[in-house]
């Protein structure tokens, strides 16, 4: 099969879930009984999977591959990610304030003042909020808040977001500079 071009990833593959080759299946879909509705899901080495069964279970969904027929074949699954391209998800569903993550991914952030940032290399969510991976040549890569107070506009047709850099963590309020150059004073010591 051939490669992906533009893949996003749609689940992962987790446990095998009884004898008869079902697994147990971590989505990142916002409907995870809706799965099977993108068709097709392929593996980074190209293999096919196309979905015979879903049902919903604690935090999880269980599937039946095709050709997956009982516990050794669904065990060898354990870990494997699940791809479609992007052209298979709907664009006419999204509202005009919603994007796929995929769609940000490379985009350039500037501030106001068009000082560059880098670009987005990823976007995560660990829990307490979705965050924006910045990268910029010869820079660490850095996070921020993808929230309204960071990310004041999102130009997918220009290829550009536009940051508060100071909501964004970037630069510090007081003095506009980045945190950690030309801080003022020392800290105070504790004497205890």
């Amino acid at each position: 099969m051939s490669k992906l071009e533009n893949p996003v990833l749609m689940a992962v593959v987790g446990a095998a879930q009884g004898l008869r080759g079902e697994v147990r299946v971590k989505t990142f879909t916002a409907d995870p009984m809706a799965l099977g509705e993108y068709g097709h899901l392929r593996s980074a080495d190209g293999r096919v999977f196309e979905i015979l069964d879903i049902r919903e279970a604690k935090n999880v969904v269980v599937v039946r591959f095709r050709g997956i027929n009982d516990r050794n074949a669904a065990e060898a699954l354990n870990g494997l990610e699940l791809y479609v391209e992007r052209d298979a998800l709907p664009d006419d569903e999204l509202d005009e304030d919603e994007f796929y993550y995929a769609d940000l991914e490379g985009l350039e952030v500037y501030d106001a003042e068009g000082q560059h940032y880098g670009a987005v290399t990823g976007v995560y969510d660990f829990g307490a909020g979705d965050l924006l991976e910045l990268k910029g040549p010869g820079k660490r890569p850095v996070l921020i808040p993808f929230s309204e107070a960071a990310v004041l506009e999102i130009d997918l047709e220009g290829g550009r977001i536009l940051i508060d850099p100071t909501a964004a963590g970037l630069k510090d309020e007081d003095e506009g500079k980045p945190y950690g150059a030309g801080a003022k004073g020392k800290p105070p010591r504790d004497n205890s």
